[in-house]
């Protein structure tokens, strides 16, 4: 065993091959023939090839340890097998919330470049989210919370609910990642990359640090932001 920074041990890989199997419900993930379950003792059992083969490949990935920080898409897994099913309606009302106060839906007073960078990069998915999903919000100006209609707001509600469990889970992920349901939605919904949501959620950020420049401990949150956007693109893919 190997120890970790908060003094317990990480699991050696004891495991030689990974596969992926058809199984009633779904295809299994299997670590020299035999499934892993999750804390609860579900299996886990994905519900497309693809989705099986994502999270198999960070399994085989593995080393000397099992390190679960590298693994995004089991622990997505898990959520969405066993925390998500009893937590549907309270999750999918967290979605909506966020739809409340979507960071598209607020533009900076100043500076002007900023401003037009903003209706620039944001405008299009307000447009395309009231256009094809019938969720209409209204941007502003400045930081003061501006209510969106509730027609909106229950309109999202209804399409969180009526996701698959692992598409809700990815969902949820995405808005809190991303700081906005509008991107979260068109993600999930394969209108936009991994890549453009995770610029789009950090517009103004990046903004900043043009003007004055980007800290080491900056960069690597950014990265590892960046990289959970990506691989929630990768997660939306294999479920489609």
């Amino acid at each position: 065993m190997t120890g970790k920074s908060d003094g317990t041990q990480a699991p050696r890989r004891f495991y030689k091959a990974v596969t992926v199997e058809p199984v009633a419900g779904g295809h299994a993930v299997r670590l020299d023939g035999r499934g892993p379950k999750g804390p609860g003792g579900t299996p886990l059992v994905l519900p497309t090839p693809a989705l099986a083969a994502l999270v198999a490949a960070e399994w085989d990935a593995q080393t000397t340890i099992i390190d679960m920080t590298t693994m995004p898409a089991l622990r997505l897994a898990w959520t969405a097998l066993e925390a998500l099913p009893p937590t549907r309606e309270a999750v999918a009302g967290e979605v909506a919330r966020y739809a409340g106060s979507d960071l598209l839906c607020y533009r900076a007073d100043a500076p002007a470049s900023l401003a037009a960078e903003q209706a620039a990069g944001w405008s299009p998915w307000l447009d395309w989210v009231a256009r094809d999903l019938a969720v209409s919000l209204v941007p502003t100006s400045g930081l003061i919370h501006q209510p969106q209609p509730d027609a909106a707001i229950e309109t999202v509600r209804a399409l969180a609910l009526g996701l698959d469990d692992f598409s809700l889970t990815g969902l949820a992920h995405g808005v809190g990642l991303l700081g906005s349901a509008v991107l979260a939605l068109a993600l999930q919904r394969g209108q936009i990359d991994g890549q453009t949501a995770h610029d789009l959620a950090r517009l103004d950020e990046a903004f900043q640090e043009r003007l004055w420049g980007q800290d080491a401990e900056a960069a690597v949150r950014t990265e590892g932001r960046r990289q959970e956007a990506l691989l929630l693109d990768r997660w939306f893919a294999a479920l489609r």
